[in-house]
């Protein structure tokens, strides 16, 4: 099996991350998201969601079905998919459009029952797992961790809150795609300067 390039030149001569491929929904995603700070309850809840509906599954399955999913959970406003029925559920599981797996269907119901809970935002609580600035950008994929301290005291936060689908690996997913890390390799045109911390 051939090892996965850090780095690949695109038709339009940018380096980027290897996992982006040819696919241009993932370049566009690589480019527009991946990394970028996001503080903005909504939005990080839908990420969280998504990051547990994509266990097991490749990201890019998540990534092409995500209008399908925001028509399906109400755009991710959490109050009203707190309020979905049993009724709900098994409208979701009907659902072609989107993953009908039971458990993550309900955990997301549950999951923003526990985000309309907190005595604060979902923004405060997941950024106050941030980790410090890495002092080098990462030298390539292989450097890429899959769980870090962070994620796990994320992880064990969250469930003692009452979520589910948020392991530590999903977590740092999350941290991934949210900003909270910026795990641009060298030689990909986002990759943070020395030192750079996460939002700069």
């Amino acid at each position: 099996m051939t090892e996965r390039p850090s780095v690949l030149i695109g038709d339009d001569g940018v380096g980027r991350c290897g996992w982006v491929g040819n696919d241009a929904e993932y370049r566009r995603y690589h480019d527009q998201e991946w990394g970028r700070p996001l503080r903005d309850d909504r939005a990080l809840f839908e990420k969280l969601c998504l990051e547990g509906f994509q266990a097991g599954l490749s990201w890019i399955t998540i990534l092409r079905r995500r209008p399908a999913f925001r028509a399906a959970f109400a755009g991710f406003d959490a109050p009203t998919v707190a309020a979905f029925t049993d009724d709900d559920v098994e409208r979701l599981l009907a659902d072609a459009a989107i993953i009908r797996h039971r458990g993550k269907i309900t955990a997301t119901i549950g999951n923003a029952r526990a985000t309309l809970a907190l005595d604060g935002s979902l923004t405060d609580l997941i950024w106050g797992f941030a980790p410090a600035a890495r002092p080098e950008p990462l030298a390539g994929l292989a450097d890429v961790p899959a769980i870090t301290p962070e994620s796990e005291a994320l992880s064990k936060e969250l469930r003692s809150r009452g979520y589910r689908f948020v392991g530590p690996t999903t977590m740092y997913a999350l941290m991934q795609s949210s900003g909270l890390v910026n795990d641009h390799v060298v030689g990909c045109h986002l990759a943070p300067s020395r030192g750079e911390a996460p939002g700069a």
